[in-house]
């Protein structure tokens, strides 16, 4: 009996040790693989960080610097622009062409009020820029409302001394941008309202839609300049009609844009709808009007950010569908007619026929003239109530015609 509880005895002692030796391994086992799965864990680590560009901190490797050269440097934040702080003629040749000037470019006035209308981007990445609308409506600086002056040329401007004297003593209150050919110099002084102001061009075609990308080049380029709230296209060609204070006060304050729009059932007009553009443009949206338009910063903001409906008139507005004439027009009868005053600023003769108004010269240009232009003989409507004062502006003026208006600017428009 007592020997077969000391067998027992030895057999429960063998279990224990055995299930002791079991436990002992399954820790074993358990620490081993934790070991194991940490291992693989950091090699992965590893491996992931490695393959992160941080080699580019590295100054022993060529790579490396390659990689640095991408990220700009705003420790010296400089840019290049001309000497306008005298008369360049009294300059060495060095000077007279560029002077390095230090300037903030994260400063306020710097962002809102460009100097220096070169840059190089491409008309999407301006499109792009110029749609910015900041959501705060308050002003972080004493905003003066200014009217942006974009003339659309095909190079010289030969009324420049007329509107040179138009625009002078009230630089505060306006900004000019000219849009010429690619290549073209203006050669002006350095006290003109037009020195440096021509913006970066592109090559353009009467009755192509480069011509519309240039009427919204000038638009994006005006509107980089956060004091823009008005904005008139003009030719080469144009007058004006009324002194500054007159025009300034006039765009400035009217709640309504001016932009010729209006439906024409001929195969001028409707004809030249192309059926293509449906369903996004019908037949009864379609407008036709002059190119030559004055437009508020929210619509002109609306046009630059519009790629939809403008690449519907690129693809199937194509001559004798011109879309300098039908585009904005349309685009604003379908979505901002209600703000637009439907009429044009700018006063033109179609009387005698043909795809090209009348041009005036210098044997046209009497007071009597000029006053027909500046009272009109059939009211129109400004902020809703009738007027006569119904345009500012006049084309097209042949280049002879510049001394008579120059003779009769002071007695006749006021200036």
């Amino acid at each position: 009996m007592a020997r077969g509880r000391a067998v027992e005895k030895e057999e429960g002692e063998k279990h224990i040790g055995l299930l002791k030796l079991a436990q002992t391994l399954s820790f074993l086992l358990i620490f081993m693989a934790g070991i194991i799965i940490g291992l693989a864990a950091s090699s992965h680590i590893d491996r992931y960080f490695n393959s992160l560009p941080t080699t580019t901190f590295s100054s022993s490797s060529s790579s490396s610097a390659a990689a640095l050269q991408t990220v700009p440097d705003y420790s010296n934040c400089t840019v290049v622009h001309r000497d306008c702080s005298g008369d360049d003629e009294n300059h060495d040749d060095d000077k007279k062409a560029m002077k390095q000037k230090d300037r903030d470019c994260w400063s306020v006035d710097g962002f809102v009020r460009p100097e220096n209308l070169s840059h190089g981007m491409s008309d999407d990445e301006l499109f792009w820029r110029a749609s910015m609308v900041p959501v705060k409506e308050e002003y972080p600086y004493d905003r003066v409302p200014k009217v942006a002056f974009m003339f659309l040329t095909r190079g010289p401007l030969p009324m420049l001394p007329l509107w040179e004297k138009f625009f002078r003593g009230n630089e505060k209150y306006l900004s000019v941008y000219v849009h010429t050919p690619p290549g073209y110099d203006m050669n002006v002084s350095s006290d003109s309202a037009f020195y440096d102001r021509q913006i970066p061009s592109q090559k353009v075609e009467w009755g192509s839609p480069l011509l519309t990308d240039a009427e919204k080049r000038l638009l994006a380029n005006a509107l980089l300049d956060f004091s823009n709230e008005r904005f008139i296209l003009l030719s080469e060609s144009c007058v004006p009609v009324y002194n500054f204070s007159t025009v300034y006060s006039y765009l400035i304050n009217s709640a309504y844009s001016f932009v010729d729009s209006y439906d024409e059932p001929t195969r001028y007009g409707r004809g030249r709808y192309s059926r293509k553009m449906l369903p996004d443009i019908k037949l009864h949206h379609w407008r036709k009007g002059s190119q030559w338009f004055e437009v508020n910063r929210k619509l002109a903001i609306y046009i630059v950010s519009d790629s939809k409906y403008y690449s519907l008139f690129k693809q199937f507005c194509r001559p004798a569908c011109y879309p300098d004439e039908h585009y904005i027009p349309t685009f604003l009868n379908m979505f901002h007619g209600s703000v637009n005053a439907n009429r044009s600023v700018t006063w033109v003769d179609w009387s005698i026929g043909g795809p090209h108004p009348a041009t005036y010269a210098a044997d046209n240009i009497t007071e009597g003239f000029l006053q027909s232009i500046r009272r009109n003989e059939t009211d129109c409507l400004y902020n809703e109530e009738p007027t006569s004062l119904c345009f500012l502006f006049a084309r097209k003026f042949a280049p002879s015609a510049l001394a008579p208006l120059m003779n009769l600017s002071s007695t006749v428009m006021g200036f």
